[in-house]
C-alpha cells in the first residue's frame, strides 16, 4: 500500500513569468486588473495589483484563482453547468470563497493542476483573455 504520492506544484518563477504575460495583456488591452496565482491547492503563491486596478478586485481575483485550482476547472464554465439545476444555482454560488464567473483557471502540466490563475478588474471577457495570455509557458 502507498502512503503517500508526489504532487507537483508551480515554481514562483514561473508564477512571475505568467504574472509579466497577464500584465502586458493587460496593457494591451488598456484595462487595469489584479492577478493572483495559487499553488495546486490553491494557496497564494504571487500577486500583482496593477496601478488603477480596482480594490474590490484584489479579494476577487485570489477567489477566481482559488475556485480553479479547487475545482480544477475555469470558473468561466460554472454558470452553464449550473444554471439549469435550480438547487446549484441559487445554493453553491454561497460557497465561501467560490466564483462562477470567467477570469480563473487551472494550470495543468502533465495532466496535473500544478496552479491556478485568478484575474479581475476589467469585464468578464478582458479577464478571461488576460488570464489565458498568461498560459503561454512555451517561450
Amino acid at each position: 500500500m502507498n502512503q503517500f504520492h508526489l504532487k507537483k506544484s508551480i515554481t514562483l518563477e514561473l508564477a512571475e513569468e505568467m504574472l509579466d504575460r497577464a500584465v502586458k495583456k493587460a496593457k494591451e488591452l488598456g484595462v487595469a486588473v489584479n492577478i493572483a496565482i495559487t499553488d495546486e491547492a490553491g494557496q497564494l503563491k504571487a500577486f500583482r495589483r496593477m496601478d488603477g486596478a480596482p480594490l474590490l478586485s484584489v479579494g476577487i481575483a485570489q477567489r477566481k484563482a482559488y475556485s480553479a485550482a479547487a475545482f480544477r476547472m475555469p470558473t468561466g464554465k460554472w454558470y452553464d453547468m449550473i444554471k439549469d439545476h435550480p438547487s446549484l444555482l441559487h445554493g453553491i454560488p454561497h460557497t465561501p470563497d467560490l466564483v462562477i464567473f470567467g477570469g480563473g483557471f487551472p494550470l495543468e502540466v502533465e495532466g496535473e493542476v500544478i496552479g491556478a490563475i485568478g484575474v479581475s478588474g476589467g469585464s468578464e471577457e478582458e479577464d478571461e483573455r488576460i488570464g489565458l495570455a498568461a498560459f503561454d509557458i512555451t517561450k
